[in-house]
């Protein structure tokens, strides 16, 4: 069954949009991307779960966005194909807002690393041929800016689908290491993957970014708080003095979407009330 498919019988939605994938769309900032995006697209919600996945397109429906959903786990090659296969029935995406991965506090450092990088890459790979004129925004996270010189990493970060990656990088770094580190290698490895993918991109007319927010007032946010005592200090030194909203995200993520962001791609978005800049001095 198509993506649309999915969207289910009797229910009068809009077919006249340009179409955008979330994938990760069942989270919190998942969900408030789609509701953000399905202002000016039919979007389709991709996710491991399935059923929560639809459960949360009927409610987009019925709030008046038409909105589909899709099963995908990033981390599995046979899975992204079926997806981008079920999404081709359903004609050209304009926009992919990746947003699933996972935090520190949700799984080991090479789950972590499986799903934040290889599995962006993966997806990136698999909707580029069903994009047209489109953009694709990769959330992303402050932590890849923290994470200090790799460049001895970088031929492995940039080469996430070689068979046995994970295991590569584990030899690279000299044994294992801890989730938060984990997080912070994914992610400068993710922001690495949104400069280095430009070029191909923008010779088939897309553009690519990443966006990397900083303390975000969300649900995963706050496990992330009472896990990690430290984050209070970076709310203490963040300059304008409070987390960011979830809807501060999606403005800068519609903005990127948008034709004002007609010329930008290749780039991070920093969208972190300030934390960053003042960590770098």
């Amino acid at each position: 069954m198509s993506a649309d498919a999915v969207a289910g019988a009797g229910r009068a939605v809009r077919t006249d949009l340009p179409r955008a994938l979330i994938v990760g769309g069942c989270g919190g900032m998942g969900l408030a991307c789609a509701r953000r995006m399905g202002q000016r697209y039919s979007v389709v919600l991709a996710d491991i779960d399935l059923p929560q996945a639809q459960r949360h397109a009927a409610a987009l429906r019925d709030e008046g966005i038409a909105a589909a959903a899709v099963h995908c786990d990033v981390t599995c090659e046979e899975s992204v194909a079926r997806m981008a296969h079920e999404l081709a029935a359903g004609g050209p995406l304009a926009a992919l807002v990746h947003v699933v991965a996972l935090s520190p506090v949700a799984g080991d450092w090479r789950r972590i690393m499986a799903v934040n990088l290889p599995g962006a890459a993966r997806v990136a790979e698999a909707v580029l041929p069903l994009m047209r004129q489109g953009v694709a925004v990769f959330v992303s996270s402050i932590a890849g800016h923290l994470a200090g010189n790799l460049r001895h990493l970088h031929l492995l970060l940039d080469d996430p689908l070689q068979p046995g990656f994970v295991d590569a990088l584990e030899a690279a770094l000299g044994g294992a290491i801890d989730a938060p580190r984990s997080y912070m290698v994914s992610k400068y490895g993710l922001n690495r993957m949104c400069r280095r993918l430009a070029p191909a991109w923008g010779a088939a007319g897309h553009r690519i970014v990443s966006l990397s927010p900083g303390l975000i007032a969300t649900p995963m946010g706050e496990r992330e708080f009472q896990a990690s005592p430290q984050k209070q200090g970076l709310l203490e030194r963040t300059p304008l003095r409070r987390q960011g909203g979830l809807q501060e995200v999606c403005d800068a993520l519609e903005f990127l979407c948008s034709e004002r962001a007609s010329f930008i791609t290749g780039t991070d978005l920093l969208v972190d009330g300030g934390i960053t800049g003042v960590l770098s001095l």
